[in-house]
């Protein structure tokens, strides 16, 4: 579904922000991507949407080279990533039906389907019935909720989350980690960038670790697994 072929990016000055990195991730995974920060992971995201383009390396993502797809059909490419952030990014001045209907407007969804979808996905995301709340009447877990439901609404094969829990508290975390492994279920790639090594322990999916802009661990068997064989994980600092 991913595959990075000896990819570097180097901006203008400096050491690259990623580095000969080879990766592959097969469809279905559900993978999680730590380390510190500068260590490339926010890069890596970039390069995947096709924001960045990399150096050096080829990058692949269900089939197509990104390398080969044109600017202007850059957003016929994104239809099949769904992208959730730290900062939500909904739009304060729609209530979240019309924030989740946005994602299909501008695939050109119909009215009809779109009445019929959105809803669906709201439910989904246990939100349907606040469908004409507004974003600030909502709690932060509430509000990455929207923001999964948007990113899902248009059936993407990947799901690129950065951070999706930064801004939430514990137990709000857990929710939104535990909606993202039940569509990680349903047969879509889940990708999650984190910081939050509590999580990454106990869900035991795979690791991809990385520092100064290369892979240094990459983790295939469920992580309680290798915190039992390495006596757990040590931060570098």
């Amino acid at each position: 579904m991913i595959k990075l072929e000896h990819v570097s990016k180097a901006y203008s000055a400096g050491v690259p922000a990623l580095n000969d990195v080879s990766l592959n991730i097969e469809e279905g995974e559900f993978v999680f991507i730590v380390g510190d920060s500068g260590s490339g992971k926010s890069t890596l995201i970039k390069l995947l949407l096709k924001e960045l383009e990399p150096t050096d390396g080829t990058i692949t993502i269900n089939g197509r080279k990104l390398n080969k797809i044109k600017r202007r059909q850059i957003p016929k490419f994104r239809r099949n990533i769904g992208v959730v952030f730290q900062d939500f990014r909904l739009l304060k001045d729609r209530n979240i039906y019309d924030n989740v209907a946005f994602a299909q407007k501008v695939i050109g969804e119909s009215n009809r389907s779109i009445k019929k979808n959105v809803p669906v996905m709201l439910s989904l995301v246990g939100l349907a019935a606040k469908y004409r709340s507004y974003p600030r009447q909502l709690s932060g877990g509430e509000q990455q909720r929207v923001a999964i439901a948007r990113a899902l609404i248009n059936k993407p094969k990947i799901l690129l989350a950065d951070e999706p829990t930064g801004n939430l508290d514990n137990n709000n975390a857990w929710e939104i980690m535990k909606l993202m492994e039940e569509i990680n279920n349903n047969g879509t790639t889940v990708v999650v960038v984190t910081h939050n090594m509590e999580i990454v322990k106990a869900m035991n999916k795979r690791v991809i670790t990385m520092q100064k802009g290369v892979i240094v661990e990459d983790s295939e068997e469920p992580y309680s697994s290798i915190l039992e064989s390495t006596g757990g994980y040590q931060d570098e600092d």
